[in-house]
């Protein structure tokens, strides 16, 4: 799929950059090929408009471009003098052709093919006179520049072709990645939830068994009830995860009072840390709001609050911190004293479904917390990461504030 994608982009980019140069290397062509056009005739029109230097023809003047060479004829057609020095004008059979041509056109301009030439008519009361000048140099030019443009088109083709497909590569790369992640992603929950259908499935068979007590079978059946609990769970999370991706999450934003949403956040988890064993100490700066969803944010500190207790070592602290962090930021700490994270741990912890440590398994977990939290800090126009050292594993949380 990756493939075809890169390959239509490709696609696309080049019908968009030939048809553009075409258009340009088109334009330029027609508008040199119309200045040379309007260059020739001008030349003509000022040669015909002064008759009386016709009969000098061989002087060379500031405004002429092209060889030429002038006619005169009478009322009648009747040829009555030629002038130029750029033709050899004594073949009266070829200027009898000409001058038949030009008077049965009747166009004012035209272009002979035959012979090469542009003529020009002017009309006076008296007599006409044919201004005939040669365009061979002008159609070399033209020529010449045709070969330039098909060569400057077709290098510009290859230099886009291999600069679209570099383009490419990066342009379909984030699609690549989700790509990975959503297939690791529908992995990892098919193996979550093909451990605890085995074991509902295991103890269903030996619930119909005839060869077990009632005290048996009623052991089965509670694996079987814990197993669906645990299902449950993993499905709610993993609902609550794509709720969380949800873009339009911000059309729900209004104005949260993070420092009492947080403190009111750490009381129902007092009771979690003192059975453990645990210490829980926060430090809330008053007043810091924050555009957002208060269901959210609420969901957010009780991942990180949960995720410290589960992780803490034994008659370990906990601690929360709320400050300003910088004039429009704020920052929200948990940290607590457990085992230190590695640097590589740390880099894979918010991936969906990561257990990088056997604390993670010890604990039950599905590892779809943390990635949950990050989703939620995305969706806020923040950014969420962890530090450990010294024993102490810190996750901060920087959001935008009012």
């Amino acid at each position: 799929m990756i493939k075809k994608l890169q390959i239509k982009f490709v696609i696309i980019n080049m019908s968009i950059v030939t048809i553009m140069l075409c258009v340009i290397l088109g334009l330029v062509y027609h508008f040199t090929k119309a200045n040379l056009e309007a260059e020739s005739i001008n030349m003509m029109q000022n040669i015909a408009r002064q008759p009386f230097r016709l009969e000098n023809p061989n002087e060379l003047r500031k405004d002429v471009r092209l060889p030429y060479f002038t006619i005169q004829l009478g009322l009648r057609g009747e040829l009555l003098a030629t002038g130029g020095g750029y033709y050899d004008l004594s073949d009266k059979e070829f200027l009898d052709g000409l001058i038949n041509i030009v008077i049965t056109s009747h166009k004012t301009f035209a272009v002979i093919e035959e012979y090469n030439l542009r003529y020009y008519r002017f009309d006076t009361p008296k007599n006409y006179f044919l201004v005939f000048s040669d365009i061979s140099s002008e159609r070399a030019t033209l020529n010449n520049m045709m070969k330039t443009c098909f060569l400057i088109g077709g290098l510009s083709f290859c230099i886009f072709l291999g600069i679209s497909i570099l383009l490419s590569r990066w342009a379909v790369r984030p699609v690549d990645l989700a790509w990975k992640q959503q297939r690791q992603f529908v992995a990892d929950a098919s193996h979550e939830l093909k451990t605890p259908l085995t074991v509902i499935m295991t103890n269903a068979e030996l619930a119909q068994s005839p060869e077990y007590d009632e005290e048996s079978k009623e052991k089965f059946l509670n694996s079987i009830l814990t197993m669906s609990r645990q299902m449950r769970s993993l499905i709610e999370k993993m609902l609550e995860l794509a709720r969380s991706d949800n873009t339009d999450i911000k059309e729900s934003f209004d104005i949260v009072d993070f420092s009492k949403l947080v403190s009111n956040g750490i009381l129902p988890f007092e009771p979690v840390f003192f059975e453990r064993g645990l210490t829980l100490k926060s430090q809330i700066d008053k007043d810091i709001k924050v555009s957002g969803e208060e269901s959210q944010l609420c969901r957010l500190l009780d991942v990180l609050l949960d995720n410290a207790q589960k992780y803490s070592k034994e008659a370990g602290s906990t601690w929360v911190t709320l400050k300003k962090h910088g004039k429009r930021r704020c920052l929200l700490t948990v940290a607590n004293e457990g085992e230190t994270i590695s640097p590589e741990e740390a880099q894979n912890i918010f991936k969906r479904f990561y257990r990088g440590d056997k604390a993670r398994s010890r604990t039950g977990s599905f590892g779809l917390g943390l990635s949950i939290a990050e989703a939620i800090v995305a969706g806020h126009r923040g950014k969420i990461w962890v530090e450990s050292s010294n024993g102490i594993n810190c996750f901060y949380v920087e959001l935008p504030c009012l």
